[in-house]
């Protein structure tokens, strides 16, 4: 999905170039492209090109709105705001805890 929502709202991509790019084999595309497919994350177009199938594959906006809060959701996870900021809580968190002094919490040395 993240290899497709790289491209603009119209535009597409077709199967050789995404199995390619992914390293994933032609049975393995297929089965992941149609569960994206069925949740309505990807649009999937079957052509003729010179008499050859040619299968495209393109985003949806439900497809880029799920993977944008997906992403969102991780970077929350790590602590980064969404486009990758440090969040205020974990600027705070970092402060409270300071540097490692090699002291546990008693202020004794862990090295014993």
């Amino acid at each position: 999905m993240a290899a497709l929502v790289s491209l603009g709202a119209q535009e597409k991509a077709d199967f050789t170039f995404l199995r390619d790019l992914l390293d994933l084999t032609d049975g393995n595309l297929g089965s992941h492209l149609r569960t994206l497919e069925d949740a309505g994350y990807v649009a999937v177009e079957k052509d003729f090109i010179a008499r050859r199938p040619k299968t495209w594959v393109r985003p949806t906006a439900k497809g880029r709105a799920a993977l944008s809060a997906h992403v969102d959701a991780l970077a929350a996870i790590v602590g980064l705001e969404p486009g990758g900021r440090p969040s205020s809580q974990r600027d705070r968190r970092r402060r409270s805890v300071g540097t490692n002094t090699g002291e546990n919490e008693n202020g004794s040395s862990d090295s014993g």
